[in-house]
């Protein structure tokens, strides 16, 4: 059918009680202004309002993809997780037993001493200090000083490094002192207790 424009020439003296009669391309312009007309209300009425849903309801699909894939990447490697799990748990006990209970930390001191005087050192101080708690332990300082040569003193801290509990050296402090040498430092050794470290369960 052949579009005539010279109809819509006619749209002002046209009759609303007779649309039946109206021409075809008059009818065909007037539904198309009325299906434009009814999209952009229907769009700023039900639509517009339910983008901010929209957009919110994606993001939170992001989200919980996200979450999904992370939790399904632990899933997958559990059995290994479990496995490093139980090797942490193995060395942290191991560490934990070369840690002085309290009943061993006063012959913490004699050891010190004795490995001291067998490199040849002459003790001048040694004193605990004051404990220093801490999360799952309490720190134990040993203020040291000592008198003798570098080779004792090499030596010294070796055979203190070899001790079968652990125990650390900090705050040097190395001099001249006649034909010998004067060294000051701060040991420290850790004990745990049996509160110090609980296994959490689920």
């Amino acid at each position: 059918m052949k579009f005539d424009f010279n109809k819509l020439k006619e749209m002002n003296e046209l009759d609303f009680e007779q649309v039946a009669i109206w021409p075809s391309e008059i009818k065909l312009v007037v539904t198309l202004v009325t299906v434009v007309l009814v999209g952009v209300l229907g769009y700023y009425l039900l639509v517009n309002d339910k983008l901010p849903l929209l957009e919110s309801a994606e993001q939170k699909e992001i989200e919980l993809r996200q979450t999904y894939e992370a939790k399904y990447r632990i899933a997958v490697n559990l059995s290994a997780y479990e496995e490093q799990l139980a090797r942490i748990k193995q060395d942290f006990s191991s560490m934990l037993k070369s840690l002085p209970t309290s009943n061993e930390t006063p012959g913490l001191l004699d050891d010190i001493t004795f490995v001291g005087t067998s490199a040849g050192l002459n003790f001048k101080l040694l004193n605990w200090q004051k404990e220093i708690p801490k999360e799952f332990y309490t720190e134990l300082p040993i203020q040291m000083e000592v008198s003798g040569s570098y080779h004792e003193f090499g030596r010294f801290l070796s055979d203190v490094a070899a001790l079968p509990r652990i125990v650390t050296v900090h705050d040097f402090d190395m001099t001249n002192e006649g034909n010998n040498l004067r060294l000051t430092l701060q040991a420290k050794t850790y004990r745990t207790s049996s509160t110090g470290f609980q296994e959490q369960t689920p």
